[in-house]
């Protein structure tokens, strides 16, 4: 470049050094007016308001300065470029762009200064963001990825603090179920359908055994099937989905997807019975359902659930009713003898029977919080499907007559009904005949003593698997035996076995209940010879059932009001809990009471008092007495 100097000839002449002065100061000038369109430029996007959600394109757009910006940290290297950045969890970066040959990630994204906001230095490369204030919670999140803290114990929301919030935390750390793509469906994890596995294969039994058949039906109903019975249609209208298109095309009628499978499984019962050695027909189905419910909970209450629907067709209206009474029998011997849940089995109110049913029965559990969960229903149809659909077999004596018909089923609601009445601040608490996995083997050993402790661990595993026990050893690597501890805790296994270095010396272990905690629950110096070892921890679990149906039994019976008033009834309701006595009211005065205290008539139990006494509601002379209380 010449030099300004030559312009003018002599080598320093007094207007010479004036232009040199000027030259300067505009060269300063310039300068000073790039630096601040750059800080203006980089103010401008701190301030903006959508600063934490842009899109990659979004961000594309101020590459050109973060380029030159990180282009000038790169070559320096000299004291970082100082910005306000948010902190994003690590595990959570989304690529932005390359910033001087280095990976940017959405933790650097800067933002505007609020209150609290600490400036940390933005260096050229950076891959990770340490803000004073959370460095106590990022070496605790750090100690918890290699094992060695307590994240699901301290994750879960206490039980008193906010139940719903509780069990929406144990179903997802104890890895039971998660939200659908879809509002109001669920996705069932492994080890949630593991447990209904468990359900099923109960069941399943018991149906065998009793003579019914499993089968399958449609999904998709024709809209005319559900028109047949005008309460059906009625009660069902409002849940029910329907497609209208099919193969691009708008089809002749609407097809509804199966509510319930009422209709189309009486639509073939009218073409299988013609005679009296048709009868009776038993069958069952396991399937799914769809319902489209406005409040849902997982595994309670789905837009789409799982379940079993019996359906029977029978030449007497005895025989029907006797069906009925043994399917919800047998419901309430699974609650109890299962799943440790003690039920109140009984008649519901006209108002809440099924719709289209004469009569249906029901088993009522207590959750944690005292709501009732309706957890099994068994209904005596009468003949009005058989009716609807011309449903009429030929007699001994040649009459044609209409046959009596029961529909009856458990769900998945089940499953939620286990979680609510068992869990408790540690998460899932599963009774040993429900629980996939009775028994968690953890080997704990040291590096000259891995092989050796998970050897002894397989041996024992083989010892009670053979024997009967449902059991699963856990010698992953990277997780500390504290956090084994609280994962198999938080689902809810029945009994740990510990194996340690020492115990090798003794040939023993030690047995851990997950219903007592602490060291309470802990039983040491158990001697691993398989059979007196699979003794004991067959009589350990049968104890730990019994003791949970009596805790959940005494539960229960704590929290059941006995009232003679409807002010009685009112306080009781108000306190959270169970109210009993005797109705002989309207079903316009039992709307009243639902109406008015939220709770609802649950059923007529099996077990009366016998006798007679005044309605709380009425006064009048009442021979039943009633369960009313706010139910899921």
């Amino acid at each position: 470049m010449t030099s300004p100097s030559s312009w003018l000839g002599s080598p320093f002449p007094i207007g010479s050094s004036l232009f040199l002065f000027f030259w300067i100061s505009l060269r300063l000038k310039s300068s000073s007016r790039k630096r601040r369109a750059r800080q203006s430029s980089e103010a401008r996007w701190a301030r903006s308001p959508r600063r934490t959600e842009r899109s990659v394109r979004e961000c594309a757009r101020m590459r050109p300065f973060c380029a030159a910006r990180a282009r000038l940290s790169c070559r320096r290297r000299q004291g970082p470029l100082a910005t306000t950045v948010a902190a994003v969890p690590r595990g959570h970066h989304h690529h932005l762009g390359v910033f001087g040959g280095h990976a940017a990630s959405a933790s650097l994204i800067p933002r505007r200064r609020q209150p609290g906001n600490v400036s940390v230095p933005f260096r050229c490369g950076a891959s990770k963001v340490d803000e004073p204030q959370n460095k106590n919670k990022k070496k605790q999140q750090q100690q918890n990825k290699k094992g060695g803290g307590k994240a699901n114990e301290e994750a879960v929301t206490p039980r008193s603090e906010d139940f719903g919030k509780w069990y929406l935390d144990v179903l997802k750390f104890a890895e039971l179920a998660d939200y659908g793509p879809v509002r109001g469906t669920m996705v069932i994890r492994p080890y949630g359908y593991a447990i209904w596995e468990q359900v099923q294969s109960w069941l399943d039994t018991e149906f065998k055994r009793t003579g019914h058949k499993n089968c399958y039906f449609p999904q998709l109903i024709p809209y005319s099937f559900i028109e047949k019975e005008s309460s059906h249609v009625e009660g069902f209208s409002p849940e029910l989905a329907l497609v209208t298109q099919g193969g691009g095309k708008e089809l002749e009628e609407p097809l509804v997807m199966r509510p319930t499978s009422e209709t189309i499984v009486n639509h073939m019962f009218s073409q299988w019975v013609k005679s009296y050695r048709d009868l009776p027909l038993l069958v069952n189905q396991w399937a799914n359902v769809t319902r489209w419910e406005m409040r849902t909970r997982p595994f309670v209450r789905t837009l789409e659930f799982l379940w079993q629907e019996g359906h029977t067709a029978h030449a007497t209206a005895e025989e029907a009713e006797a069906e009925t009474v043994q399917m919800v029998r047998m419901y309430e011997e699974f609650a109890v003898k299962m799943a440790a849940m003690p039920v109140v089995t009984g008649r519901k109110s006209r108002i809440e029977s099924f719709a289209g049913a004469d009569c249906t029965y029901t088993i009522e559990a207590m959750m944690g919080d005292k709501r009732a969960l309706q957890a099994g229903t068994s209904h005596n149809l009468g003949q009005n499907f058989a009716k609807a659909f011309d449903i009429r077999y030929l007699d001994q004596d040649g009459e044609l007559k209409h046959v009596y018909q029961t529909s009856w089923g458990v769900s998945t609601r089940m499953v939620g009904g286990v979680i609510m009445g068992h869990g408790d601040d540690k998460g899932l608490r599963l009774p040993p005949n429900l629980a996939p996995h009775q028994v968690v083997i953890l080997p704990i050993g040291k590096k000259d003593t891995v092989d050796a402790v998970n050897a002894c661990a397989n041996e024992v595993y083989e010892a009670l698997h053979s024997r009967g026990v449902r059991c699963v050893v856990d010698d992953s690597t990277g997780k500390s035996p504290g956090w084994k501890f609280n994962y198999w805790e938080m689902k809810g296994v029945p009994l740990r076995i510990e194996i340690g270095a020492r115990d090798l010396e003794t040939k023993s272990c030690v047995l851990a209940r997950r219903d007592r905690p602490g060291k309470e629950g802990k039983t040491f110096g158990v001697a691993v010879e398989a059979e007196s070892l699979a003794a004991l921890v067959k009589e350990t679990l049968r104890d730990i059932q019994d003791g949970m149906l009596a805790d959940a039994t005494h539960f229960r019976d704590d929290n059941i009001v006995d009232v003679t008033s409807y002010e009685e009834l009112k306080s009781a309701v108000e306190e959270g809990k169970w109210a009993r006595g005797r109705w002989a009211g309207s079903d316009a005065q039992e709307e009243q009471v639902k109406d008015e205290t939220g709770a609802t008539l649950r059923c007529f139990p099996f077990d009366q008092p016998g006798g007679s006494g005044a309605c709380f509601m009425t006064g009048q002379e009442a021979k039943e007495v009633a369960i009313f209380a706010k139910s899921y």
